[in-house]
This record gives structure tokens, sequence and C-alpha cells, in this order.
């Protein structure tokens, strides 16, 4: 909180604010806390650059989330076929899904989502001082909380990401506030962390040291002859009191440690190997059902078929996609062992861009459609990574039952 010696300087709308303050390697740090949907956040960036003079802003962005803050209009050049043949669709739908839940929350207060953040960027340009974008990719914090956590556990991450997608109920602006008071956070995190300590870690805590150690890094780079060397770091209040002990104790090179950070780790081998297990000996198991009797050979590949085939298109129908885009999952399901690398719902998701090609509307609704639960059926960019997600997960779910349909059937 704001120490008591500043209480008289400081405006109304710092009252109550969560505030540290710190001198770090001959730089002070001013770090805010703030709610990503709050007023009160705003007048606060805002006051502070008022009444205070800083050679420097940092906030709690990566350049990408930078540039969609700075240019809404930039996620409309999105090339969607590209997004899908990249194999990028599960992280812009998750992106989609995280966005989401703040939109609804800005549409409740009629203020967008990361409006501190813009407003701290655009007091310092207006002051002619430097903005430092001091959080990790996006993408990257994504893919390292994704692979951090077991099968299971990625089944109830994308449950509560899409239940997120569903629920309806109003937040009061006065619990957004009340997510600043440090108690009630380091509470709800140490819940979350006990729920699932890999992912608490990758989501906030390898966050903290990397913000601690950016921080670190641009102060290194300031002019040590300069008449003051102080900074306004703008963060979620959920990093202040991680990043302020981080940016207080961490030592070491600090670039080493944020392009550590910074580095995705590789995929597990192992779903690989039990995927490619599984299918070798159902198609071990179909030949065996051939050497046996042509006929029981028959069923099997039958079974195999229209099991992979059919829980895939049962996938793309519940997207609502094109009868030509179930075709095309019904068709690449069975063959996927055939095209390693290449998901059936990628091609079900390519033929429903091509055949629906989406709209300069459809990308200009896309976040606002996405708020309600219908804007994914209604929005063809949404239904396009709809597609993808549930013919995939139809595909996997047919392997399976296929697979123990047929061994029981040779026994």
């Amino acid at each position: 909180m704001i120490p008591a010696e500043y209480d008289v300087t400081l405006p109304t709308a710092l009252e109550g604010q969560p505030i540290e303050r710190m001198t770090r390697d001959g730089v002070e740090y001013v770090i805010l806390g703030t709610a990503h949907v709050s007023r009160a956040s705003v007048q606060a960036v805002d006051a502070l650059l008022e009444t205070e003079h800083f050679d420097a802003v940092a906030v709690e962005l990566c350049p990408s989330r930078a540039h969609g803050i700075r240019d809404p209009e930039a996620f409309k050049q999105m090339d969607l076929f590209q997004v899908i043949r990249q194999g990028k669709a599960g992280m812009v739908a998750a992106s989609l899904v995280l966005g989401s839940f703040q939109k609804r929350l800005a549409a409740q207060y009629g203020i967008e989502p990361g409006a501190e953040m813009k407003a701290a960027m655009d007091g310092a340009d207006a002051r002619g001082v430097p903005v430092w974008l001091v959080d990790r990719e996006v993408g990257t914090t994504l893919k390292r909380a994704w692979r951090s956590v077991g099968f299971f556990q990625r089944f109830g991450l994308m449950a509560g990401m899409l239940g997120s997608v569903f629920e309806r109920e109003e937040i009061a602006e006065a619990d957004i506030e009340k997510l600043k008071q440090a108690d009630l956070l380091e509470s709800a995190f140490s819940e979350f962390a006990s729920g699932s300590a890999p992912l608490y870690r990758a989501l906030i805590a390898e966050r903290d040291e990397f913000m601690a150690a950016k921080l670190r890094e641009n102060g290194a780079s300031m002019d040590p002859s300069a008449p003051s060397r102080k900074v306004l770091v703008v963060i979620g209040a959920g990093h202040l009191k991680g990043m302020s002990a981080q940016l207080a104790d961490q030592h070491g090179d600090a670039r080493a440690l944020a392009d550590d950070l910074a580095v995705t780790p590789p995929a597990s081998n192992w779903p690989k190997v039990l995927a490619v297990a599984l299918v070798l000996a159902i198609f071990a198991a179909i030949g065996y059902a051939f050497y046996r009797s042509p006929s029981l050979g028959v069923d099997a590949l039958k079974n195999w078929i229209l099991l992979t085939g059919g829980l895939s298109a049962l996938g793309a129908l519940i997207a609502g996609a094109h009868p030509l885009s179930i075709i095309a999952a019904f068709v690449a399901a069975p063959l996927k062992p055939f095209r390693p690398g290449i998901p059936s719902g990628a091609v079900s998701a390519m033929a429903e861009a091509w055949v629906r090609k989406p709209r300069v509307l459809d990308f200009e609704h896309l976040r606002d459609d996405i708020t309600h639960w219908t804007g994914w059926w209604k929005n063809r960019v949404a239904r396009t990574l709809l597609n993808f997600f549930l013919v995939s997960i139809g595909t996997i779910a047919g392997e399976y039952i296929a697979g123990i349909h047929i061994i029981r059937s040779l026994f």
C-alpha cells in the first residue's frame, strides 16, 4: 500500500490503491497494481503521471498484446488459413477465450480491457518518455502453462476456459476493486497453487521473475549520469507482491534470466509415442482380424472408419460446420495415421474457411461476438476455430473407442 509519507501529496484517485516504491541499482521504481477492467485503475495511472515525473513507463504487456491495445483493428488482418496451417489455431482460440471474459466485464462497466495499460502508454508518449514492454509473450506463457501440466489437468484447464464462455453471472465493480487487496490476492493464489503448482508457476511466478529481470535489464541501460532515474511500473495487482519481491532480491544476469524464461519447452514425446503405439496396435488387430477371417477383418476396418470418421463428423456437426467440412472431417479422421502432424481438425477447419470465407464483418465483430456463447456459432472466424477443436476431440475419442471395440471383438 502507499507509505504514509506520501499520503499528503497524492490525489484522491490514489487513495487505497496498491503501490510499492523501491530502489534497485540506482533506479527508483513506483509499482502500481491494477485491475485490468477498472475505472479506478485508469484514474490511478493518470494521477501518478500528473503528479510525479518519470523517466520511463513500464507496463505488463508483451509486444503482441501492446500492439493489440494500441491498434485494436490489427486482428482483422489475421490470415485464418495461415493460423490453421501453422498449428496456431489452439493459441488463437485460447487467447480469444481469455479475452472474452475481460470483454464481458468491459461491456458491464463501459471500459475497455487493458485501458489502464493504454493510459500508461499514451501518458508516456505524451511526455516523450520511453515505454518498456516487460511481460513475456502471451503465446509463450500459454504454451509453458499447457506443457507444465499432465494429460488430465489439460482437460480441466480446457473445461475451465470453456466454462468462462458460458458463465453469465455479473461481477460487481466493488468486487473487482477488492481484488487489489494484497491479502485477498495472496489467499486466492495460494489456493490456485495448491490446485496446480506447475500451472501457477507458468502463469504467475515465472512472469514475476521475467518482468523483474526485464526491469533490471532496461534499468541498467538508463544513463547513470542523468539527474533522475525513476520508472512507473503498471502491472496487474496479482503480480505486485511477487514481482516486487523478485525485483528486490533477484540476482544474476538479467538478460540471461529473461531469455531462459522466454524459451518454449519442447513438447513431451510420450503422448505422441502413446498415440503411435495405439494406432499400431489397432492396425495390428485389424490385420490379425483379416488373418482369422476376411469378414472379421472387414468388420474391424468398418468399425475404425465409422467410429473415427463418425465422431469427427459429429464434432463438425456440433460446430455448425458446412456439409463439405463435415465430409472432410469424416474422410480425414480414419486417414490420420497416414498423415502424421496434420490433425483432422485442421483439414476440416481449412475446408470450412474455404467454403465459408470469413467476411470483414466477422473480423470486426469477433471480439464482441465471442463474449456470448452463441457468438462462437454465429461468427465465421470463431466457428472455424470451434470446428477445429471439436473435430480434433472427436477424432481422438473415435480412435480410442474404435481401438477398444476392435480388440474386444477378437477375444
